[in-house]
């Protein structure tokens, strides 16, 4: 690839890049040197198990080491224990050495999953951290003011709320920024909840002589399986890339169609444009796009045949459990397959699942149409017919749609 899409690929997803222009330059000056850019990630070894949507991170991580460019992962041990004051209304926990140790063994275990072993720098911010003093403390607290950490809004909504802001927090933003200067790194990423933590490295490089600082690259919050929150563990709506094929996959498909453009373009390899299309309900039916989308992940993290073999179970369970077995037969009119997929409201019809349009699109707008077992909800839509299709109405009409 050229440096421009080159760029363009590594900018896929990303919600904001700080400053962008700096990254196509700095990809120019790495191609025209030679020299492979350092692409920073900080990790607090808190939460032991990795799902997709702190695979997302780490999967932009893969693309830049594809790229060519060298990949740095810092275990923030020594930050584990001061606790991320991200997104809390009060001071985290501080973990112990020995939960840091046993946490930071299961996230290297599962990180290599994603990406390439061979290429990744693995190291520890207690390695530096630990070994400044008091004065070397007080030096680096110089270079920023009590104004610029209070602009964070977790620290901003504490003050105005009246509720505690411990002195060691404050030190974090200023410890995972130091993490920058001593690396020297060329971009650091992560999701939108660390953009104060990331953009304080650049001032920290800026202080200390850097003429062109780190860009921040920022990628979104997946959504859980809820399509409300954001995918956590705690919360019950994550995918682990852990879990069994199967698990991974029923999972996948319990996901709204609405979820899915996300879910394609922050957790597959699949090209934009086929994405476009998928996710058109009008071009390609919503369960055909949610089982390609199913397999795209699993085979990631299992292979192309645990993803093809976990399809095939899920359609063996959910597919066919409740269907009744004399489906009566329907021929679809040739002059309805004339122009290719045809619109479910018009299918609804002929097969007398309803008695008028009207009808039709109450139906469906009610989620009382399903096709091949998915609710399809938009009346708009249309489904590509093949032989053997099952087109139902509510739970006990049924028909097997047949091409002649």
């Amino acid at each position: 690839m050229n440096i421009e899409e080159q760029f363009e690929a590594l900018a896929r997803g990303a919600v904001e890049i700080v400053p962008r222009e700096s990254l196509l330059e700095k990809l120019r000056q790495s191609q025209a040197s030679g020299r492979p850019l350092q692409i920073k990630l900080g990790l607090d070894p808190t939460a032991p198990d990795i799902h997709l949507g702190n695979a997302v991170v780490l999967r932009k991580l893969r693309q830049f080491q594809d790229a060519g460019h060298e990949v740095t992962v810092i275990i923030g041990d020594f930050t584990a224990m001061i606790g991320d004051p991200t997104g809390r209304s009060e001071a985290r926990k501080q973990l112990s050495p020995e939960q840091v140790s046993a946490n930071a063994k299961t996230y290297a275990d599962q990180y290599h999953k994603i990406l390439d072993p061979a290429k990744t720098k693995v190291v520890f911010n207690s390695d530096w951290l630990g070994k400044l003093n008091l004065y070397d403390i007080v030096k680096l607290m110089a270079k920023t003011t009590v104004a610029r950490i209070l602009e964070r809004d977790d620290f901003t909504n504490r003050f105005n709320n009246g509720l505690p802001i411990h002195a060691h927090e404050l030190l974090y933003p200023l410890c995972q920024g130091y993490d920058s200067v001593v690396l020297k790194s060329d971009v650091e990423i992560g999701g939108t909840e660390q953009k104060f933590n990331i953009l304080m490295g650049r001032d920290l490089q800026r202080e200390d002589g850097v003429a062109v600082p780190q860009v921040g690259l920022f990628m979104p919050l997946l959504v859980g399986l809820d399509g409300i929150d954001k995918m956590s563990k705690s919360k019950g709506n994550a995918v682990g890339i852990d879990e069994p094929p199967l698990t991974m996959f029923e999972k996948l498909m319990s996901i709204s169609d609405t979820m899915m453009t996300q879910y394609y373009e922050l957790c597959t390899d699949v090209p934009l444009a086929d994405v476009a299309l998928l996710c058109d309900a009008g071009k390609t039916h919503p369960k055909l796009a949610k089982k390609r989308l199913a397999r795209e992940i699993v085979s990631i993290y299992h292979g192309a045949d645990a993803a093809q073999a976990a399809d095939a179970e899920w359609e063996h369970i959910h597919a066919e459990r409740e269907l009744p077995d004399d489906i009566p037969e329907f021929v679809v009119p040739a002059e309805l397959l004339a122009s290719g997929p045809v619109r479910i409201v018009q299918i609804a019809i002929a097969a007398g699942l309803a008695a008028t349009g009207g009808e039709a699109k109450r139906l469906v707008q009610q989620g009382g149409i399903s096709f091949n077992g998915e609710k399809v909800k938009d009346t708009a839509a249309t489904i590509e017919i093949t032989n053997g299709d099952i087109l139902s109405s509510g739970r006990r009409r049924f028909v097997k749609l047949v091409r002649k």
